[in-house]
């Protein structure tokens, strides 16, 4: 009697378990099939939205398009842009012309500047010329003068042209005498320099005047 009671009670519990499994499994397939009705229903709201667009050339409701500029309005403001840089344009090319005006007005002004010192000099050794009492005085006074001025163009890269004993060249010197000479070494050599002639930097500002021996 006990065994068919363990029995029944089984054959319930079993019952029970098949009967909430089902329960389970419908649950499952019932919301399955409610996902793909709502993905296929979004699918169809897509595609209807895409078909609108492409029929009436419209975009759907939730996006913002920004309304073409007409012709009038492009035309306006590329005249607007050209005005302005047209006037830029102007601007600058008075001021660069202004500015190149200025710089060849005043471009000696630092060499004049360090050439007054020497005037000064000079009108020094002027004045002090009547009061001298021999010519050694004045003669220093010349020399240092000399020197001072000497040193300034060395300073603003002016150099002297080697010439006496040199080759004649033509890029150097210019000939204004011929001289005879006896010895043959000096023949086609410079024996006179009548002008000096010089550099600034590396470009020939004065030609040395020369008596060429021959």
């Amino acid at each position: 009697m006990v065994k068919k009671k363990t029995t029944v009670k089984d054959g319930i519990k079993h019952e029970n378990l098949k009967e909430q499994t089902d329960n389970d499994d419908g649950s499952t397939m019932k919301n399955h099939h409610e996902k793909a009705r709502k993905d296929q229903a979004d699918q169809s709201c897509a595609e209807e939205d895409k078909v609108t667009e492409t029929v009436t050339g419209a975009a759907p409701p939730d996006k913002v398009v920004t309304p073409e500029k007409s012709p009038e309005e492009k035309l306006a403001e590329m005249q607007d842009k050209y005005l302005r840089l047209s006037a830029e344009f102007d601007n600058y090319r008075k001021r660069t012309l202004r500015e190149k005006i200025d710089l060849t007005k005043y471009a000696g002004e630092n060499i004049l500047l360090d050439i007054l010192p020497l005037m000064d000099d000079f009108e020094r050794a002027i004045y002090h010329m009547t009061d001298a009492a021999d010519c050694t005085s004045i003669k220093d006074g010349i020399n240092l003068i000399y020197g001072k001025f000497f040193e300034f163009l060395k300073q603003n890269g002016v150099r002297e042209i080697e010439s006496l004993n040199c080759a004649f060249n033509v890029d150097l010197h210019d000939a204004v005498a011929k001289v005879p000479v006896e010895e043959e070494e000096k023949k086609g050599k410079i024996v006179d320099v009548i002008q000096k002639g010089y550099y600034l930097q590396d470009k020939v500002i004065r030609h040395s005047k020369v008596a060429v021996g021959e």
